[in-house]
């Protein structure tokens, strides 16, 4: 879509204010949050080339801000979300998150909506521009704004004439709009940008017999990069740049469905068409427009609000997230604002459908299917001939999905593919046996999950001492939390602390903080075999050999395979590394390996457990064995209320010659019964 291209822009907070402005965390640890809050600098810049004050109409110029003024329009919530205006940290007065010095015709529009008003209103008045793919008359670079303030003010056109706009006419003409969907492709672990979900927006098109030939409307981070450390660090620091594009809603779909394994649910909004032209003008306004994307608050999820907020004045969806949204709570937010969603609908990922597919088969014919999708076997396999019309083609789809999905995910090139595929189908057609349904869709939508945030309050013995304790959670999950719109066997958890305190000492001190925290149980099975991992990287207390309970930084780090033998259940092995750094340990750290096994099953639908052992060898540093053993219960009360139990036990054992007088062995027991709150 002919999008105008980014413009670079400067900063408005530098990176260190950045980092302490948006980590939830520092919330909830030190005062130096006061920091942020300090006035930031506008750093808007006027755009220099597209005011032409020499024919302006001042007197009717006048007439127009004084209008303006006397209705209070830069104070109205349409002209403040026009500009992106939000406190910061809603504390303190309102600034534009946009961060393009060309999004603003003041110098102040950054901050002073009145001024932004004004100097809009004069650019207005430009003298006529030809448009070319760099630049665009005012009215139809900021054509959101135009027509509101048209419509507020009642423009004299002989005074202030309309301008042609023949990009944003040939663009809209290309939507042909029909209306919005908010479009949730679920939680994807192998892609550091995409572990909460992702949201964005298709417009329907009004003539178009398939919602795969709408346009998807889509805000994300400016990177490829992979590493998820590293996308962590910049994304919490503004350290990419946002923006907004318009791409083929198949390209999508083909994207999310195919080559990630997401299902996808669109949820059809209830925008009239006025509504709908707002929205789709004011996303052509954000073209060029640069915000610095941040992980926690600033990001797809967010903006797209802000676009909704944009096209039906009132809904206010963006002030429910004063300090972070991630893509869940933005279909919670929709969903709960009566009225707005028209109906749901649920895309399948390729993956889904194999499994589903799978599901109906034999394991014989699953075998067979998976045979028959090797490029060069023959389809005149006595197994395949022998079989009845209905399972013949029950198999023959499975082969050809399956052949696919490998074709897709590059495990074959087209050229060793596409033959066999195309045999695939020609044996199909000659099968009379009509098609399967497609994947059942799943009773539980995204909306009826669980609060993402966590409070939890409880009691319990460590090593025979009584605590109190609460833990905070930022976000979004764990493996016993109810899976309700959550991805099955999937852990995510971000800025998670413990605060406790002793019964001995009576001390209040901090007893965990994970910085994050990701388990994928996948499971395998005879055509699809994910890998299972872990990572877990904060800090947290641990017996060392002087029998002390120091605060150690940890990276644990864990890959294995996990079988799902009934759909309450699954089982996992994984092998271990662990790193533990503190100068309390013998050379400052610990370095080990190890293994890990653990069961994951529901008794009842509201009843989960979890049991794991671990064992480590800490070869490196603080050399000792680790064992530890733990069973964890949780059991639901409501969607956002559950008791949880935890108990476990662990040893350590040290070499008894570097023992230096301390028992060389030591073990320790804990139980501890928690109310989970989800918020």
């Amino acid at each position: 879509m002919p999008y105008l291209p980014l413009t670079p822009a400067r900063r408005t907070l530098p990176p260190a204010l950045s980092l302490i402005a948006r980590l939830p965390l520092l919330l909830w640890l030190t005062p130096l949050l006061i920091l942020a809050l300090l006035p930031a600098t506008a750093n808007a810049a006027d755009t220099a080339d597209a005011v032409d004050a020499t024919h302006v109409d001042r007197a009717y110029l006048a007439e127009l801000i004084a209008k303006a003024d006397q209705q209070g329009l830069h104070t109205r919530e349409e002209w403040r979300t026009l500009l992106h205006y939000q406190p910061r940290l809603r504390l303190l007065a309102p600034r534009s998150l946009a961060d393009s010095p060309d999004f603003f015709f003041s110098q102040q529009g950054a901050t002073d909506s009145r001024a932004e008003l004004a100097a809009t209103l004069t650019a207005f008045f430009s003298s006529a521009i030809v448009e070319t793919d760099q630049r665009q008359h005012p009215q139809c670079r900021f054509i959101a704004r135009y027509h509101w303030l048209k419509k507020a003010l009642n423009f004299d056109p002989a005074r202030l004439p309309p301008q042609p706009c023949p990009r944003f006419e040939a663009w809209h003409r290309a939507l042909d709009p029909r209306g919005v969907t908010l479009v949730f492709p679920a939680a994807y672990l192998n892609n550091p940008a995409s572990m909460y979900g992702h949201t964005l927006l298709r417009v329907d098109q009004r003539g178009g017999n398939s919602q795969l030939l709408g346009h998807a409307i889509n805000y994300a981070a400016d990177t490829n990069e992979t590493s998820g450390l590293v996308f962590a660090i910049r994304g919490l620091t503004g350290g990419y740049a946002g923006n907004f594009s318009v791409s083929p809603y198949y390209a999508k779909v083909g994207e999310y469905n195919d080559l990630e394994n997401r299902d996808i649910w669109e949820y059809e909004l209830n925008l009239n068409e006025e509504e709908t032209d707002r929205l789709l003008m004011h996303a052509w306004e954000l073209g060029s427009v640069r915000f610095d994307y941040y992980f926690l608050d600033e990001n797809c999820s967010y903006h797209l609000l802000a676009l909704l907020d944009t096209a039906r004045p009132g809904l206010r969806l963006t002030d429910r997230f004063p300090l972070w949204v991630i893509p869940g709570d933005t279909v919670q937010a929709i969903v709960a604002q009566p009225g707005l969603v028209r109906q749901v609908s649920y895309r399948p990922a390729r993956s889904t459908q194999i499994q589903h597919r799978a599901s109906l088969l034999t394991p014989a014919q699953v075998q067979l299917a998976k045979d028959l999708a090797t490029p060069g076997t023959s389809l005149d396999e006595p197994r395949l001939v022998s079989l009845v019309a209905t399972d013949q083609a029950q198999v023959l789809d499975l082969a050809f999905e399956y052949l696919e999905y490998r074709r897709l995910r590059a495990d074959l090139s087209n050229a060793e593919a596409s033959p066999q595929l195309h045999r695939l189908l020609v044996a199909r057609s000659k099968v009379d046996a009509p098609d399967l349904p497609a994947a059942p869709v799943p009773t539980l939508r995204p909306e009826h999950g669980h609060g993402s945030s966590r409070i939890s309050v409880g009691a319990g013995q460590d090593d025979g001492q009584g605590y109190q304790s609460v833990r905070l959670r930022a976000a979004y999950h764990d493996l016993l939390d109810p899976e309700a719109g959550y991805l099955p066997g999937a852990q995510i958890e971000f800025m998670k602390l413990e605060l406790r305190r002793d019964d001995a000492s009576q001390d209040v001190r901090l007893e965990q903080l994970t910085f994050a925290s990701i388990v994928s149980l996948a499971p395998r099975d005879d055509l699809l075999k994910p890998m299972s991992w872990r990572l877990d990287a904060g800090a947290r207390r641990m017996d060392i050999r002087d029998g002390t309970r120091p605060l150690l930084a940890h990276l644990d780090l864990g890959a294995g395979l996990t079988v799902q033998p009934h759909a309450a259940v699954r089982g996992y092995v994984m092998g271990e590394g662990s790193l533990l750094a503190s100068g309390t340990l013998e050379d400052d750290h610990a370095l080990g390996a190890g293994a890990s096994a653990g069961l994951l099953a529901d008794l009842t639908p509201r009843w989960r457990i979890q049991v794991q052992s671990r064992g480590l060898r800490y070869f490196s540093g603080e050399r000792h064995d680790r064992v530890e053993i733990s069973l964890n219960q949780r059991y639901t009360l409501s969607r956002d209320l559950a008791l949880r139990l935890e108990t476990s036990w662990h040893e350590n054992r040290y070499d008894g010659n570097r023992s230096g007088g301390a028992d060389p062995r030591q073990d320790a027991g804990a139980v501890g019964l928690y109310l989970d709150v989800h918020f």
